[in-house]
């Protein structure tokens, strides 16, 4: 009979953190041949067992690939805010005006807009006019050649 591998040993493994990931596609494959290593030749695994723990390893491994895809996939999508609002520079932007003692809209704003910035993780337009805007408050934003008096 061939002896187990002490490296697979539960006491000889590395113990995993709160924040670690669960069994990995090697995980899997050292078990799976552990276990086939280890099985009793009088009463060996049945085809129906190994097809199905090879099934799931290889629906871990294609969603382990489609995981990291999709992650390349998100990193390339999300750009930084201030190259994400850049376009807007040289635009004609509108914005609500409060009322400064009860807060509600008072009238809408239009102005050009000069340049971007970032500040405690909030974007804002800044206007020809010297007005910081935050980029939710906008509500329409137009060609300047539209207005040529501008």
């Amino acid at each position: 009979m061939t002896s187990i591998d002490p490296s697979l040993y539960l006491k000889s493994q590395q113990k995993q953190g709160a924040g670690t990931s669960p069994l990995g596609k090697d995980d899997f494959l050292k078990i799976l041949m552990a276990q086939i290593q280890n099985q009793n030749p009088l009463n060996p695994m049945e085809d129906k067992e190994f097809i199905s723990q090879m099934t799931e390893f290889s629906s871990l491994e294609q969603m382990t690939n489609m995981s990291q895809s999709f992650q390349r996939f998100m990193d390339t999508q999300s750009l930084p805010p201030l190259i994400q609002y850049s376009g807007l520079i040289g635009k004609e932007v509108s914005y609500p005006v409060s009322d400064q003692e009860t807060g509600f809209l008072d009238h809408m704003e239009k102005d050009i807009v000069q340049s971007v910035s970032r500040k405690d993780r909030e974007t804002y337009l800044e206007l020809k006019s010297g007005q910081k805007v935050s980029v939710g408050e906008i509500t329409q934003v137009s060609d300047r050649s539209d207005y040529p008096d501008f």
